[in-house]
């Protein structure tokens, strides 16, 4: 018998995955679309996780995401480019030591290949402008220069997010990049679960 929970509906009955039935499935299959359509409070929210972590830097990292995402916006670059440049630091706080992997697990099923692989790359191509100073090579990023998306992926950095340290910057609040946070996050484009993707 199905058990009902006050807080979130109903509930599956089984005890382990093998005990499952068609009906628990609709009834978590149910609620997983509830779910994923808070995703945008929840990405928005971990935005704001950054706000005042500094980190050493002279703004903070929302700041940071926040004047990247302005940049862009202000070159025209399209929505999906932009959302990239708003998210691309967002694995800061739970992935410092692969902060990139991170975001672009997070954006993968909602943006083209060639948006992942920039996000996805984007730290080893930011190093450019900063390991020498650190005892790195600065050119780790050559590694990758026979990649079609090399060129794509330095001109994000070089123009984007290298220059948006910048405290007199009039950045954009978060606040204005809801709308597209949200259109952005509408429709899975790549997703083991609707079948459009591998994982």
């Amino acid at each position: 018998m199905t058990e009902i929970d006050a807080s979130t509906g109903r509930r599956a009955a089984f005890r382990a995955m093998t005990e499952g039935t068609a009906e628990d499935w609709t009834i978590i299959a149910g609620q997983s679309i509830e779910f994923f359509l808070g995703l945008p409070d929840r990405l928005l929210a971990h935005l704001r996780l950054l706000d005042g972590d500094f980190g050493g830097f002279p703004v903070d990292r929302l700041t940071h995401s926040l004047q990247t995402a302005t940049r862009a916006y202000r070159a025209d670059r399209d929505d999906e480019y932009v959302f990239c440049a708003l998210v691309h630091d967002i694995g800061d706080t739970l992935g410092p030591a692969n902060h990139a992997d991170v975001a672009a697990a997070v954006v993968k099923p909602f943006v083209s290949e060639e948006n992942h692989w920039m996000v996805a790359h984007h730290a080893v191509f930011q190093g450019y402008y900063f390991f020498h100073h650190l005892g790195l090579d600065r050119n780790l990023r050559e590694r990758y220069r026979d990649h079609p998306l090399f060129d794509y992926t330095a001109e994000f950095c070089a123009e984007y997010d290298q220059p948006a340290f910048d405290p007199g910057y009039d950045t954009l609040p978060l606040e204005h990049f809801e709308p597209l946070v949200r259109s952005q996050l509408a429709t899975a484009r790549h997703s083991l679960y609707n079948g459009t993707g591998s994982d």
